[in-house]
């Protein structure tokens, strides 16, 4: 982040502690961290160590136990309306179409669905769900399904996204696509995003700083600026340069007793 520029996102020294009858559990631990406006960053740690916790904490679905959370400078006080947060599991409603799931986010802020049906469309088409509009979820794929919940996400044009492990349970080619299509979004729209995955290739390919997390309770370990150019094609994993990344990160989680080098 250049010097004198706001960061959009501020942690400081947040914690989370949640109490339980046999004794509180400390979920994050003296969090600091600052994401720059228009920025891509991925957070990459073992499970358990925090990583969707912190994610709920920055969407206010959940209160921190100390510290503060700043969002485009003012103090997080409940969910942030420019936000847009797509979750592990697609959470569509199979009573509703898929078109009527994707502005669900227009009815749930109480704007008018006829002047967001349009964008509505044009993001299906863009992730490929053309003439699926009016199918339900029970009648599509996995991948197809987590795609609508993209487009529901990003049908009021949020400032910031939020993503927890999103194509986690998706296979290897369904996830290619997603993220390649997710960075043409993000190229194209100057969002500030907030990627969670357990996946180092997956972080590295995605974003501009990877901030790594460790567990127990989860703690920043270290944050790595990622200097590939973009657009990133998927043949870009296959260089010297993005195996370096991958492998410092591997390295760093060895040194931590995570991972077996």
């Amino acid at each position: 982040m250049n010097q004198g520029t706001q960061p959009y996102v501020a942690l400081d020294r947040v914690a989370k502690v949640y109490p339980s009858p046999r004794g509180d559990v400390e979920a994050l631990a003296d969090i600091d961290l600052e994401i720059a406006p228009g920025s891509f960053v991925s957070v990459v740690g073992p499970s358990g160590c925090g990583k969707s916790t912190l994610m709920k904490c920055l969407a206010g679905l959940v209160p921190i136990t100390s510290g503060t959370i700043d969002i485009n400078g003012r103090s997080l006080e409940g969910p942030p309306g420019a936000m847009g947060i797509v979750f592990q599991r697609d959470v569509l409603l199979d009573w509703r179409t898929i078109l009527d799931n994707v502005l669900l986010q227009a009815e749930l802020r109480r704007l008018p669905r006829a002047d967001y049906r349009e964008r509505a469309m044009q993001l299906l088409a863009r992730f490929g769900l053309e003439g699926f509009e009016d199918r339900h979820p029970w009648e599509l794929s996995g991948g197809m399904r987590q795609r609508a919940a993209i487009c529901r996400a990003l049908l009021c044009d949020p400032e910031l996204l939020l993503m927890d492990e999103p194509f986690g349970a998706l296979d290897a080619m369904t996830r290619d696509d997603l993220n390649v299509e997710l960075t043409r979004i993000w190229q194209g729209t100057n969002k500030t995003v907030l990627f969670i995955t357990h996946s180092i290739v997956e972080s590295v390919y995605l974003a501009d700083r990877v901030v790594m997390m460790s567990r127990g309770p989860g703690r920043i370990v270290e944050v790595i600026d990622i200097d590939l150019p973009r657009p990133r094609p998927l043949s870009i994993r296959e260089t010297p340069a993005f195996g370096a990344y991958v492998h410092q990160i591997r390295h760093h989680f060895a040194e931590l007793g995570i991972l077996k080098e």
